[in-house]
C-alpha cells in the first residue's frame, strides 16, 4: 500500500497497543515503524532496477523482520524515553512488533506481492485491494486525527481509534467478498462458454473495490476481460494473446530472465516483432478498459551486447515494444483524462 496508509495503519496499531500509557508518542512512533519496511528502496542505490524490484517487498517484509528489528527499536525507546517508568521493555516490543508486522500483511493483499515466507521466493499476492484505496485509508485516516485531539485516559480517544481498526479491517473483509463475486461471475460465464481454463485471476483496479481486473489464463495463452459489480450482462473477454514461453528457452539460464519471471509470478507472456524479443510481465494487467485492450502495461526488451551479455530495456505502460527514449515521448502523450473516462464508464457497468 502508498505510505500515507502504511502510516496510518502502523499508528493506530501502535495507539492501541501503548497509547493509553503514551499518548499521542505511540501514534507518532507507530508511524515511523509503520514505514521501515519499505526502507528496502534504498536497494535502487545499489543495484540494477531489475534487482532493486525483485528485492522489494523481501527480507524487509516478511514475517521474520519484526523479530529482528522491534527487539532493536524496543531497546533504543526504553533508553531514549527512560522517563516513561510505567512502560516496560516488553510494553515497547509488543507495540513496535504489531506496528511493523501489520505493514506486510496489509500489502500481502495487493497486487505486488509479499514475500511473508522469506527466504523462500514465493509472493503472496491476494490482490483483493489496490495500493492506494480511498475508501480504506480516509476514514482510517479521520479517526486517527480525531483519536490524536484526545487525551490519553479518555473513553472516546480508544473509540476512535477503535473504529478506525474496525472499518478499515471490515473494508478489507468486503473487498475479499467482492474478489469472490467477481471470480464467480466470470467462472460461470466461462463454464457457459464451455471454455477450459487453468486459473482466473481477479484483481482490484484503481482506487475501487468495485471494478475487477481479470485474466484468465489457458493452456497456451492468456485473456482480459473487467467486471463490475454493476454489470447487468456478461463481460467481453478480449481475443487470446499466445504465452510463446517457447522463445524464452534460450535465455532460461541466465539470472535476469531468472528474476523477470520471479518478478512476474509465472504470469508472463513473450512477442518477437520486428526482431526484438519482448518480455511481458501480466502482473499489472491491462491498459484499456474495453474488449480492444491491450494487456501490457510493463515489459522488457530482451538482447545481448557485443560481449554476449543480456541487456534489458524496461518498456514500462507501453502497447509495443518501443524503446526507453521513445516510451517517454508515449507516456507524455497519453490522454489522461480519456483513460479516466473509460474507467468510470465501464466502473458503472454493461
Amino acid at each position: 500500500m502508498d505510505s500515507l496508509t502504511q502510516i496510518v495503519l502502523g499508528a493506530s496499531v501502535a495507539e492501541a497497543t501503548l497509547g493509553k500509557k503514551i499518548g499521542n508518542k505511540a501514534i507518532f512512533l507507530g508511524a515511523i515503524a509503520g514505514t521501515i519496511p519499505d526502507l528496502d528502496i534504498i536497494a535502487r542505490f545499489f543495484v540494477d532496477d531489475l534487482s532493486a524490484s525483485v528485492m522489494h517487498r523481501g527480507f524487509s517484509h516478511s514475517l521474520l523482520f519484526p523479530f529482528f528489528s522491534a527487539p532493536l527499536l524496543a531497546w533504543c525507546a526504553k533508553k531514549i524515553y527512560s522517563n516513561y517508568t510505567n512502560v516496560s521493555f516488553i510494553d515497547w516490543l509488543k507495540m513496535f512488533f504489531l506496528a511493523i508486522v501489520t505493514h506486510p500483511l496489509l500489502d500481502a493483499q495487493t497486487t505486488w506481492g509479499t514475500q511473508l515466507f522469506w527466504p523462500f521466493e514465493w509472493r503472496i499476492a491476494i490482490e483483493n485491494i489496490f495500493i492506494i484505496d480511498p475508501l480504506y485509508t480516509i476514514p482510517f485516516l479521520i479517526f486517527l486525527i480525531l483519536t490524536a485531539f484526545q487525551n490519553r485516559l479518555s473513553k472516546q480517544r480508544k473509540l476512535f481509534n477503535s473504529l478506525g481498526l474496525i472499518i478499515s479491517s471490515t473494508y478489507l473483509l468486503i473487498t475479499l467478498s467482492f474478489k469472490g463475486i467477481a471470480h464467480y461471475k466470470i467462472a460461470k460465464v466461462l463454464e457457459e462458454k464451455n471454455i477450459e481454463y487453468k486459473d482466473i485471476n481477479t484483481r482490484a483496479t484503481y482506487f475501487n473495490s468495485i471494478l475487477w481486473s481479470v485474466q484468465i489464463e489457458l493452456e497456451d495463452s492468456y485473456m482480459f476481460t473487467y467486471y463490475s459489480l454493476f454489470d447487468k450482462s456478461d463481460p467481453i473477454f478480449t481475443k487470446k494473446f499466445p504465452k510463446n514461453h517457447s522463445l524464452l528457452k534460450p535465455f532460461l539460464s541466465e539470472k535476469k530472465i531468472q528474476q523477470l519471471i520471479t518478478l512476474s509470478n509465472g504470469h508472463y507472456i513473450m512477442t518477437n516483432d520486428n526482431d526484438e524479443l519482448v518480455f511481458w510481465n501480466l502482473k499489472l494487467g491491462q491498459k484499456g478498459f474495453n474488449e480492444d485492450a491491450s494487456p501490457y502495461i510493463w515489459s522488457y526488451v530482451i538482447e545481448r551486447n557485443n560481449e554476449g551479455q543480456i541487456r534489458l530495456d524496461e518498456t514500462n505502460e507501453k502497447m509495443d515494444a518501443l524503446k526507453i527514449k521513445e516510451r517517454r515521448s508515449f507516456r507524455n502523450n497519453r490522454n489522461f483524462s480519456q483513460e479516466f473516462h473509460q474507467f468510470f464508464e465501464r466502473l458503472k457497468g454493461i
